[in-house]
């Protein structure tokens, strides 16, 4: 089978999956509805959707045409239409689909949201630190080398710095390039290890932990909803999350689970880091045969936690990014000051 590199934003798989929910809701046939959105399409969306055409026009499910596009469908989205698909209940899944990858953009968006501002300074006391160097501290240092003045440490290291970087500023841009490359990279394949360093940090810890929760949730819901058997769901949904011990304690529950224990049960073991109002949730859920609504329920508290937590956040940062910034430039302003007062107190007592 063809694989294909294809990708899509989150916001034109959204409106593929609206307009083809709407006009399946409707009664079209799903070759019509393909036929009628290949009308307005062009470029990779036409690809993609050609390639979707030709398998149904040659018996294929829909799902199977997913399988061709990892970069635009995840396993649970491809397990989900075939669900539907055998249950006869494509559209509500699609559409299901639909609004779970719009509140995930909007859960990505207050995530970014809350880290705009620490960014921001960042790259505003990167562009004084900047200045400094490559314009100031070679103009102050060749006032000092004329009086020939002894300089204190801090004053070197600045002027050692400001020529380093003047005198091997391809090598120090290459450097940068490749650094935020290399991230960039190592992130996109394992987000995991970037962010496992700050799992020692007490608020940033628990902040994951209820992302990574309020994802596993969510898509729990989804895939229970469209009747996927509670294993496979447990598989699937253990590659959403970011945590490696989290992904641990997914697949520690699906061993109890297939051994005829609840899911509650397996998780309670896990009290330190499943917090306990999710456990009890769940237990309700499953005495009343509504697992599906108590992971929809924890994942809608779990996100307003995750939003408390952010604002919590932000609220913190904006002082100490403040403060960090103006220690720093403090600093470095008082080394390029400290020796003309010293040699103003020299001339005085001349």
């Amino acid at each position: 089978m063809t694989k294909y590199r294809i990708s899509l934003s989150n916001s034109e798989k959204i409106s593929f999956l609206s307009n083809l929910s709407t006009m399946l809701a409707a009664g079209i046939s799903i070759l019509e509805a393909i036929d009628a959105l290949l009308e307005d399409s062009k470029g990779k969306n036409k690809k993609f959707l050609e390639v979707i055409r030709e398998d149904i026009v040659q018996g294929n499910h829909l799902y199977f045409s997913f399988t061709k596009f990892p970069h635009i469908f995840d396993d649970i989205t491809v397990n989900l239409v075939k669900a539907a698909e055998e249950a006869g209940t494509l559209e509500i899944t699609l559409k299901d689909l639909r609004i779970s990858i719009q509140k995930e953009m909007e859960f990505a968006d207050r995530v970014k949201q809350a880290m705009i501002y620490p960014v921001l300074i960042g790259i505003v006391f990167l562009g004084v630190l900047l200045l400094i160097l490559i314009v100031v501290i070679p103009k102050i240092s060749a006032v000092f080398l004329r009086l020939n003045i002894e300089l204190p440490l801090p004053t070197k290291i600045l002027i050692y710095s400001s020529n380093f970087l003047l005198n091997n500023t391809l090598s120090v841009i290459l450097i940068i390039v490749t650094s935020l490359a290399g991230i960039t990279i190592i992130f996109k394949r394992n987000k995991s290890a970037i962010i496992t360093p700050f799992y020692s940090l007490p608020f940033i810890s628990t902040l994951i932990k209820e992302i990574d929760l309020t994802r596993f949730t969510r898509s729990m819901a989804l895939l229970l909803h469209a009747g996927v058997p509670i294993l496979s769901c447990l598989e699937l949904t253990k590659n959403v999350v970011i945590n490696h011990e989290m992904a641990k304690i997914i697949s520690k529950s699906r061993e109890m689970v297939s051994t005829g224990k609840k899911l509650s049960e397996s998780f309670k073991q896990s009290k330190g880091t499943i917090p306990s109002i999710m456990v009890k949730l769940m237990e309700v859920g499953e005495k009343s045969g509504a697992l599906e609504k108590a992971m929809q329920d924890i994942s809608e508290y779990l996100e307003y936690q995750v939003s408390n937590s952010l604002r919590t956040l932000t609220a913190l940062l904006e002082p100490i990014m403040l403060l960090i910034v103006g220690i720093m430039v403090g600093g470095m302003m008082l080394a390029i000051i400290a020796p003309i007062y010293g040699l103003i107190g020299q001339v005085g007592t001349r």
